[in-house]
């Protein structure tokens, strides 16, 4: 190849491992922001911003959206704002379409946010979708009641994510033994998952 061309062809890629996860970040931050400033729509229009000062001034439904939630989740954490929810909930359990919707929605976030809940517990490596090809998985809990009766010694229950989009991916359950714990945190092996492979746990350099 011509040096001038090898040359040209490293600076376009060396560009372009700088601008492009600039741009996307860029770009999600753009879209969260903006898409957080649609709540001040429900303000009356005379309390929206951009009636008081004459200007639009992004960011500003991010500190609304903020607000809001802690408002709500200090309205939450005392007995009356306990109370409210508990009746809440029971009420939107009630709706048939609502409820089913309601529901499994609840179970996940109360999994993911609850500071008593613990979406993953750990790494794990799996043979995985056939014998002889591992991938990264995390531990989810163990199948019990029903479940459990109806499988042949200890299982545990694994989701096992895509990449680079690890919230898409399945759920198994496989036997414990045919598990390996890996010696890393659920940080590290989701980086991992996320970079596909190219940013290894420990902080390691991937190979040229």
């Amino acid at each position: 190849m011509n040096p001038r061309m090898a040359s040209l062809r490293k600076w376009l890629f060396a560009g372009l491992l700088v601008l492009v996860p600039l741009i996307i970040t860029l770009w999600v931050l753009e879209w969260v922001v903006s898409t957080l400033d649609q709540t001040l729509q429900i303000l009356p229009t005379s309390w929206q911003p951009d009636q008081l000062f004459g200007i639009h001034i992004p960011g500003l439904g991010v500190i609304f959206a903020l607000v809001v939630v802690l408002t709500i989740g200090a309205l939450a954490s005392n007995f009356v704002g306990n109370k409210l929810v508990d009746w809440w909930h029971a009420l939107l359990h009630r709706i048939p379409v609502v409820r089913s919707i309601y529901s499994g929605v609840k179970q996940v976030s109360d999994t993911l946010f609850s500071e008593k809940g613990n979406a993953f517990h750990k790494a794990l490596l799996v043979q995985w979708p056939h014998d002889g090809m591992w991938t990264i998985a995390f531990l989810t809990g163990s199948p019990t009641g029903d479940l459990a009766s109806k499988l042949d010694g200890e299982h545990v229950s694994v989701y096992v994510p895509t990449t680079p989009n690890p919230t898409g991916g399945y759920f198994v359950l496989l036997k414990k033994s045919d598990c390996v714990e890996l010696d890393m945190s659920v940080d590290e092996a989701l980086t991992y998952v996320i970079s596909m492979g190219v940013i290894a746990p420990g902080g390691a350099k991937p190979s040229p």
